[in-house]
């Protein structure tokens, strides 16, 4: 079956809890020898299309690894920020159940709530509010930090530690592949994450204002490693598994759903299979749309920074759940 995006009506086309409990209750006593029978037997699979299209984008991100001192010292020049203690966030859901999904943040004056500051603004001037929980030697990892959300961190004493996202200022996330494409830097078809990155520590001298083109700002927690094969705790508050975590759109699709995904890796190797909705991102917006967790380490470094293909998007529901679904049509397919 099919069904189109405007037909779901927001995140809660999933149901409620009680819709999932009998499933869920299944799920604990299956063994991953039994996991296509379980998932036969309790969902229904839907594939997710947005009027004629059927297509959508499937991106990448990984945990990037930075060195760090906690204090100020030689290269250890660029600060990373906890959460400011003047920062407000607002979850407009909780005002209007249309704006389901939708986040702002800011500051209070004189009893108004207004923009935090930008990137570039918080570049000039700093951060009183927020406490450095390290310098980190490299401008341009600490950029990409914040657009992966989080990472790991050798400091100079040879320890380790996790970063995880914790708050971000509010302003729109603005992709600077388009502002290098755009100045000619680049080609067209040689822009991913590591051509990005080699131009900027290319050309110190542009890079800062290229980046502060990207006014959104992420500020962060500090965490143990904890198990080394699982990345951060994504937006669901689940530690993210490398190759079955998924960023998805929470105005459109509920988090803790299973999704298979169908599409390629960038070398146009078949990447099929099943995801749990774990995460968001400032990016990821659309009904097919989706952000693969691919985890830590070179491997993962070189297929989220290059990954953006086209694919298809199906989530499974319960069964009972699925019937519920207005305006589905027969689609026919043997299955993701």
């Amino acid at each position: 079956m099919a069904v189109q995006a405007a037909a779901l009506g927001g995140a809660g086309y999933a149901g409620s809890a009680a819709d999932w409990r009998a499933p869920c209750h299944a799920a604990q006593a299956t063994n991953g020898a039994q996991a296509r029978s379980f998932f036969e037997r309790w969902f229904l699979p839907l594939r997710i299309s947005a009027g004629d299209v059927k297509d959508g984008l499937f991106t990448g991100y990984y945990e990037p690894q930075l060195s760090a001192s906690r204090e100020r010292h030689g290269a250890f020049e660029t600060p990373v920020y906890g959460v400011p203690n003047d920062l407000v966030g607002v979850d407009l859901g909780a005002f209007r159940p249309a704006l389901r999904g939708e986040h702002i943040a800011g500051k209070v004056e004189s009893g108004r709530l207004i923009p935090y500051a930008t990137r570039a603004q918080i570049d000039a001037a700093g951060l009183p509010s927020a406490r450095v929980l390290f310098y980190a030697e490299d401008p341009v990892g600490v950029f990409f930090l914040h657009i992966q959300g989080s990472g790991r961190v050798r400091f100079d004493d040879g320890r380790w530690e996790r970063v995880a996202y914790a708050a971000q200022n509010g302003q729109i996330y603005t992709p600077i592949g388009r502002i290098v494409k755009g100045n000619g830097a680049l080609q067209p078809g040689n822009i991913s994450m590591q051509s990005i990155r080699a131009w900027l520590r290319d050309n110190p001298s542009a890079a800062r204002r290229v980046m502060e083109t990207d006014a959104s700002y992420i500020f962060f927690k500090e965490e143990p490693i904890g198990d080394p094969a699982l990345g951060a705790k994504g937006a669901e508050g689940v530690a993210l598994t490398p190759g079955a975590s998924l960023a998805v759109d929470p105005r459109l699709h509920a988090l803790g759903v299973p999704f298979f995904v169908s599409t390629t890796l960038p070398d146009a190797t078949p990447c099929q299979g099943l995801f749990v909705a774990q995460d968001i991102g400032g990016a990821i917006r659309g009904p097919v749309r989706g952000d693969i967790f691919f985890g830590f380490g070179t491997k993962a470094e070189k297929l989220a920074g290059s990954m953006s293909q086209t694919g298809r998007l199906f989530v499974l529901l319960p069964k009972a759940v699925a019937a519920r679904l207005k305006d589905t049509t027969d689609y026919p397919t043997s299955g993701p």
